[in-house]
């Protein structure tokens, strides 16, 4: 019976990972990429052609008049925690591991793109605002849905809901950091890495997340806003340490980077495939049509969409784009990111970084990981929070957030495996009602941007 049990759960595990494998791959690029690039045309290039703008629009004060609980610069920082993660660092040594150099280039593509994908995020999440059950006013792609496209498009707001309780869980980045503590710190001390340490690790990081969700989406966007600029700061100027250091490489990095990207010795095939790789890469990081932007933006009290779009636009010119970057400059300065086996992300970094800075390096970079992994979980649990409130209602939400924190012991404790494979899933899954509803959508906000960037305003 028991062998029979155990036969049945490693077919289903396999299943549910080659599932996954395939949603995850082609067919999630193509959605959030190919969705991304008809945004981008049909704007204009608004990501290029109106950046100064969305520079100014950040500096916008006067946001008394709408429905909302933070600020238009709190969202976009809550919105950048969320993204800026572990894949700002182990993503992009995968991708130049597989990819090569040329992989970053098509990141910053894909950044291009993906700006384009969160200006229209932003202003939909202004543009068609709901309220729950305690009449407070919610945003995000199921009330874009519900009041953008009509109640008979209904299933695919709740559609998107449910897989967002489960894409936004933040397993995958509490195990990632227990295991970064275990790699740098306590294996080389000798210490056992026992299920029990695992689980105080675990417990003492549910903690310290839980000191700030329990506040709810002020407490998470008033830390978000002084701790994003802070560690995106402090990593920039890590990064300028070495670059100083290695002065001499930096011309040869960047020679790699487009020499790599359009080698034609490698054919057409070899382009594309570099392409893909990196313009897949930053689709995952900066999270540009999955749908998590529009509930961040959504709560702000900017009552102007064009406005709101242009902020969200800058996200992933800071996660996909700068920090990103940030990650691929080291690495390639080092050297070593040809590895054979199993390809180690977070290994190749902290190995790159340790290089060039000797004695040092490594432990400053998991000062990152610290900081990357601990503002991504705070953020989450907002999302998780709202797909809560919207599935089971406002007097209900709140214990969403002791599930959260329990999830966050479970998973320093525990392998992976088809857990990660079904959150993959489900995140993917979340951008397809999402760039649907922005495509479909798109028009009402073509027409808002010609008045709002009418020569006679």
């Amino acid at each position: 019976m028991f062998l029979i049990m155990t036969e049945f759960f490693n077919a289903l595990n396999e299943g549910i990972t080659s599932l996954s494998d395939f949603v995850c791959g082609y067919p999630f690029f193509l959605l959030l990429i190919g969705g991304g690039l008809i945004l981008f045309f049909y704007s204009g290039a608004v990501s290029i052609r109106h950046l100064g703008a969305s520079m100014k629009a950040l500096r916008h004060k006067s946001e008394i008049s709408g429905e909302g609980q933070i600020s238009s610069f709190q969202a976009l920082m809550s919105a950048i925690a969320s993204t800026v993660g572990m894949g700002n660092i182990a993503g992009v040594a995968i991708a130049i591991t597989v990819g090569g150099p040329g992989a970053i280039f098509w990141m910053w593509v894909s950044a291009i793109v993906g700006m384009a994908t969160k200006f229209f995020e932003g202003a939909l999440a202004i543009m068609y605002k709901g309220h729950d059950s305690a009449g407070q006013p919610q945003g995000g792609t199921m009330y874009i849905i519900l009041h953008g496209l009509g109640r008979k498009w209904r299933f695919w707001a709740y559609f998107f809901v449910v897989f967002g309780l489960i894409g936004t869980l933040c397993v995958m980045q509490a195990n990632q950091l227990v295991e970064s503590i275990t790699t740098v710190f306590t294996t080389p001390a000798g210490i056992e890495n026992t299920l029990m340490l695992r689980f105080i690790m675990g417990v003492v990081i549910a903690l310290i997340v839980a000191i700030v969700i329990i506040g709810g989406i002020q407490r998470i966007s008033v830390i978000s806003e002084k701790i994003v600029p802070a560690m995106v700061g402090c990593y920039m100027l890590l990064v300028l340490v070495i670059i100083c250091l290695n002065i001499d490489k930096l011309p040869s990095v960047f020679y790699s980077i487009f020499h790599s990207a359009f080698n034609l010795e490698a054919g057409i095939g070899g382009i594309l495939g570099t392409a893909l790789i990196g313009a897949r890469r930053a689709a995952y990081v900066n999270e540009a049509g999955v749908g998590t932007a529009s509930m961040m933006h959504g709560a702000s009290r900017n009552d102007n969409p064009v406005r709101e779009g242009l902020v969200a636009m800058i996200g992933p010119a800071i996660d996909s784009g700068l920090v990103c970057t940030l990650t691929a400059l080291p690495i390639l300065i080092a050297g070593n990111y040809t590895v054979g086996g199993e390809i180690k992300g977070l290994y190749i970094a902290l190995n790159s970084f340790e290089q060039l800075l000797p004695g040092w390096g490594q432990y400053l970079l998991m000062v990152m990981v610290f900081c990357f992994a601990f503002s991504t979980m705070f953020s989450y649990s907002y999302y998780g929070l709202k797909c809560t409130n919207f599935l089971f209602g406002a007097h209900n939400a709140q214990y969403y957030n002791y599930f959260y924190l329990v999830m966050i012991v479970v998973a320093a404790m525990i392998p992976l495996g088809a857990v990660v494979a079904i959150m993959d899933l489900a995140f993917a899954l979340m951008a397809l009602p999402t760039m649907m509803s922005l495509l479909i959508l798109a028009p009402r906000v073509k027409k808002l941007m010609r008045e709002y960037f009418s020569p006679s305003k």
